[in-house]
This record gives structure tokens, sequence and C-alpha cells, in this order.
């Protein structure tokens, strides 16, 4: 056990790191803030949004019953702006019910209500939702150490909803490269090809930013490969996040080449095995993309001069190689499936 002295020390340091303010909004304060732009609800940092009309009415029958509904973490980023750390659904909630965007919905107590918007609530009932419920608003200020900003936000919603690993990583990482992936995973040729609807699961869990990050984490480490995605997209991260612009704008060329060769490639089929199903596979993902991106300029204008014979070489791989198509179709994180198919075909890549 370590002293009691540095334990104190330890203690008293803590206490200082995180620097607090506590309120009490009412229902319209907190919407007129996320209409002024002085709380951003949609972070980077910030899950995906995961509740439906019906989450939403809930919350907003609590109100009209004057249930208690747990506060919600503020972080304030600039004198007069802040980021939400741990309420964002709640935040949403309140801002769309006020300005007329849904309507109660499956009700549980407050049955007379159902199918109402703001609007088609009695005035009495409407001017008291806006200011009568009061709302706890914690806000860790600015001058709080950034990296328990981050830890208070890992605890808050390991507290919720369980996050998933991209989502772990999205806020235990945040900066220019975090930001990048999001930028990227935006691109419309990657959103059809995984489907990545902003009601998808794809989306709301943030598999489409996890695919971007995907595609640095295997060029990296596809020659030493660890054996576990979620440990090298991990390591990546936590080796890369501080990255400056410079570097993070040069890995996003990067990226945006090698999506632009499949586009031209492969088309609508990118990212599928040829002639199967059209369902996106890991394997295929990788090849595609990160065998086009570790060619020279030169090799990589040959291809896409001949993008027949790229589709064709792929295609006599699958027919005459069982130990590719292992490779990109089971235990794709095996060290060696993962070293086989990015430098088997990226070697033919570099012979057309």
């Amino acid at each position: 056990m370590a002293s009691e002295q540095k334990i104190l020390k330890r203690f008293n340091e803590s206490q200082s790191a995180l620097v607090l303010q506590q309120s009490d909004l009412s229902l319209q304060s907190i919407s007129d803030m996320v209409d002024d732009g002085a709380i951003d609800v949609s972070p980077k940092y910030q899950r995906r949004e995961r509740w439906n009309h019906e989450k939403n009415s809930s919350l907003i029958e609590s109100f009209l019953l004057n249930i208690p509904v747990p506060p919600i973490y503020l972080a304030e980023d600039e004198y007069g702006v802040y980021s939400v750390i741990d309420g964002k659904q709640r935040v949403t909630a309140i801002n769309k019910f006020l300005r007329g965007e849904f309507k109660l919905e499956n009700l549980d107590k407050f049955i007379e209500l159902e199918g109402c918007a703001f609007t088609d609530l009695p005035d009495q009932l409407a001017n008291a939702l806006k200011i009568r419920p009061y709302l706890r608003v914690v806000t860790l200020l600015r001058q709080s150490d950034p990296d328990l900003k981050h830890e208070v936000f890992l605890r808050l919603n390991k507290a919720g909803v369980v996050l998933n690993s991209q989502e772990i990583r999205n806020v235990a990482y945040r900066g220019e490269l975090n930001n990048m992936l999001f930028d990227m995973s935006e691109k419309s040729y990657l959103r059809g090809q995984l489907n990545a609807t902003p009601n998808s699961t794809v989306f709301r869990e943030m598999t489409d930013v996890q695919y971007v990050l995907r595609f640095f984490t295997v060029r990296e480490y596809w020659q030493n490969f660890p054996g576990n995605m979620d440990v090298a997209m991990d390591s990546y991260m936590q080796k890369n996040h501080k990255y400056s612009k410079k570097q993070v704008t040069n890995l996003q060329r990067t990226f945006e080449q090698a999506l632009e060769f499949c586009e031209t490639v492969w088309a609508g089929d990118g990212f599928k095995k040829p002639g199967g199903n059209k369902r996106v596979l890991q394997g295929f993902y990788d090849v595609q993309m990160v065998c086009s991106s570790l060619l020279s300029t030169q090799e990589r204008d040959s291809c896409l001069k001949q993008p027949n014979l790229v589709k064709d070489a792929l295609v006599s791989l699958l027919q005459n190689d069982p130990e590719f198509v292992e490779s990109v179709s089971q235990f794709t994180s095996n060290p060696r499936s993962v070293d086989y198919r990015i430098k088997t075909f990226t070697d033919i890549l570099r012979a057309i």
C-alpha cells in the first residue's frame, strides 16, 4: 500500500482537478440554449442518436408527472459554449418536443396526451412544461483537467447504455485524427456500401467510423498484426491520436485515394465477394482498400487504366488459392491471414 502522504496528495489533486458549477434550468432555457448554439448536442466524441420517439415521449411524460430525471453534464468548451458529455438524448428530446418535432406515443400513465405534439397541449400545461420542471445541470468548467473530463464521460456512460469499443475509443482519443475518422465516414461511397443511413444500426453504433479506423489499422500493422482487431485499433489510436493537422491531412488523402480506387474499379460491388451476396465483408474491404493504398502512384494509375484486370485478378485468386479464400473469409484477424491477404493481392496489383 502506498504511503499515507502519497494517498492524500493524490486525493487533494483530484479535488482541484475538476471545477464544477451546478444549476437548475427550465426546459425552455435548455431548449433555447440548443437553438442558440450555446449547447452543442452533437460533439464528435458523443455517441450517436439512440433514442426513438417512445423513449423521447417517456422523458416528457416524466416531466409532466413531476418524476425526477437524472442531471445532465456539460463541458465548457469556451465561455458561453458547452458540449454535452452525458444527457445528450435528454437534451435533444426536450428541444425536439418544444419545437414540435414529435408527438407523444406509447405513454404509460398520462395516456390522455397520447398523440399530442407540444402545440396540442392546453396552454396551461404547455406553459408549465416550459417553465415549471427544472433539470439539474452540472457543468465542468474550462479550467478542469481535460483528461478527467474524458474520465467523467466514460464513467457516466458506463453506468447507462453500455458503450461499444468504437464509442469508447471515440471518447478516449479525441483530437484531429478522431475528427478525421468521422469526416471520412461521411463519404457517400462508403456510406452507400455500408448502408449507413442515419437510422441504421451501422450509423448509430459508429460501425462506419470503425471501418475507417480499420483501414488505417490494417495498413499500419498488417505485417505484424496482434491477432485481435479491437486491440489493434486501440493501439493505433493510442499511438497516433495526437497527430498534427498536417499528419492527419496526409492520412485523409491516403484514405480518399483508396476509396476512389474502389469506387472506380468495383463500383457497387465494392467490399463484397465477387459473385456472392451483397453483404459487405471485412476481409474484402481490407484487400480492396488497403492493398490499393500500398501502391506507388505509377502502379495505382496502371491499375485504374485496367479495372477489368484488377477485378479478374481477385476472382482468379478466389478460384485458385484456397489460402487466400480462407484469409478473407475466416479468422480474418489471425496474423497469418492478415499478412497473407494483404501481401498476396498487393503483389498482384503491382504486376498489373
